[in-house]
């Protein structure tokens, strides 16, 4: 009876191990389980917008633009541009679409010629509403253009992945 029982331990052990490798086998290429996909809800967007903005007002070094996004969510955008030295900016940016929103800071490099300035660097999305309640994100590209000689208008990329 009990040589019976060894080859059903050993095919069960083996299927475990088999079933455990494969449920783990999207960690070793850096990716999330899919049952953890599913257990929490989360869905994966691939963010590209695109922002032309106008000045609203201006604050010491900080510039507040508004404008319309367009691209992965279409809507109103609202960007907070501070130099923080000669060489970098921060930036609160938030996007309103149809009920829903999401907000974020990044920080990049500046750079100055005679009428334009660009900066390059990264942020995060760490909170929203409405359909956007749970995003979140980091990493994120975020790049763009300050025309001096058009009243310090600027147009604004964000791009990347966020979870929500």
């Amino acid at each position: 009876m009990s040589g019976s029982r060894t080859p059903t331990r050993t095919l069960t052990a083996l299927a475990v191990s088999l079933l455990a490798l494969g449920a783990f086998a999207p960690l070793s290429a850096g990716e999330r389980p899919p049952s953890r996909l599913r257990a929490h809800g989360a869905r994966t967007i691939s963010l590209n917008e695109t922002g032309h903005l106008h000045l609203t007002s201006k604050h010491g070094f900080t510039l507040n633009e508004q404008g319309s996004a367009t691209g992965t969510v279409v809507g109103t955008i609202y960007v907070h541009l501070t130099a923080v030295s000669n060489t970098r900016v921060t930036a609160e940016v938030n996007i309103y679409a149809h009920g829903a929103s999401f907000s974020g800071n990044g920080s990049a490099s500046y750079h100055r010629s005679s009428t334009t300035a660009s900066f390059s660097g990264s942020m995060s999305i760490n909170r929203g509403t409405g359909s956007y309640a749970h995003v979140h994100g980091s990493g994120l590209s975020f790049s763009g253009t300050i025309a001096e000689s058009n009243r310090d208008a600027i147009t604004v990329h964000v791009s990347g992945r966020v979870s929500a």
